[in-house]
């Protein structure tokens, strides 16, 4: 062996001594610093009790919907005049499952849900108050926001109105209260509306299902409504027997049209499982934020400590250069 390779064995095992003294001392500064590492999970999981326990319980209502027309209302009454219809210019309705679609997407629509919640007033419970007093059941305020004995929006330092917007108002409702989900195998429609109030809540649940129905109901009957008009209106232009037969049948499929929305209450969903007030909290999970602050505290504190060592190492460490002898 000559007398560079020698030198050359001696700085790899040294390097191995020293990675085990490294690890051996990184446990003995752990431990040393088991102070700083408790003190921070303790200031860590104080923090997060505090933040549970200010956080206000909330609560959420589910209605179970079902598509309440499977064939659109029409029968085989469409598919007869559907070809006849269309050189008319007239459509007979979709199915009942696009109708469903539509009644869905409308349901979480702009346009919708401000016009639901000027309806009902939804303004001040959606965006001024705090929690909701069980015993007193009433509303807890936000008095930096809203002053309840005067009804009146306050404003902020620059002297600009706290009162919100439709953009505001559809925005924190369709994020913080209302959530929809569907089963693919059955078509079955679940509405989820949370509110800090559990009557509130099942209210906003029942008011949605009432109000999508509703709407839905006028917007076809309106559209029906039209096509008659416009049906009359050919009828009387022509003169041909079998034109007047079509436009008789056309006439009749659409009266025939507003007369079953008219009458039916749940027009395009109905109710398999009504809203009913929570008497559970679905959140916040209290118990999960006090155990993520206390595993944050404890990471936090051993990073503390774990970035001192290295700090003090590389203070003590030298660099040693190696020069072959010849």
């Amino acid at each position: 062996m000559t007398q560079y390779e020698r030198i050359r064995e001696v700085p790899e095992n040294q390097a191995y001594s020293d990675d085990e003294i490294d690890l051996r001392e990184l446990f003995a500064t752990l431990w040393a610093g088991k102070w700083v590492i408790l003190i921070v999970t303790l200031i860590f999981a104080a923090a997060g009790i505090v933040y549970a326990l200010y956080k206000p319980n909330v609560y959420q209502a589910s209605a179970l919907l079902a598509p309440a027309n499977e064939d659109g209302g029409m029968g085989g009454l469409s598919g007869q005049l559907g070809g006849l219809a269309s050189l008319a210019g007239i459509s007979l309705g979709g199915s009942g499952s696009s109708q469903t679609l539509i009644a869905k997407e409308v349901l979480q629509s702009r346009a919708f849900l401000a016009d639901f919640i000027k309806r009902h007033n939804l303004e001040v419970p959606l965006m001024a108050t705090a929690g909701w007093d069980r015993a007193a059941k009433s509303w807890v305020y936000n008095r930096d926001v809203y002053n309840p004995e005067t009804g009146q929006w306050l404003e902020d330092e620059a002297g600009k109105s706290l009162k919100p917007t439709d953009w505001d108002l559809v925005k924190v409702f369709k994020e913080n209260h209302l959530r929809m989900s569907e089963k693919q195998d059955t078509g079955m429609i679940t509405v989820n509306v949370k509110s800090l109030s559990p009557p509130a809540a099942k209210q906003w649940a029942e008011w949605l299902v009432a109000d999508i129905n509703e709407h839905m109901r006028r917007e076809d009957v309106a559209e029906a409504e039209s096509r008659i008009e416009y049906l009359e209106a050919k009828l009387n232009d022509t003169n041909i027997a079998g034109m007047q037969q079509v436009f008789y049948q056309l006439i009749e499929s659409e009266t025939r049209t507003v007369m079953l929305a008219n009458a039916q209450q749940e027009y395009v969903f109905k109710t398999v499982d009504p809203a009913v007030a929570p008497q559970e909290k679905s959140e916040p999970k209290r118990a999960l934020i006090v155990v993520l602050a206390v595993m944050l505290g404890a990471m936090l504190g051993f990073m503390v400590v774990v970035v001192r060592f290295f700090l003090i190492g590389a203070q003590h460490h030298s660099p040693v250069s190696l020069h072959q002898t010849p």
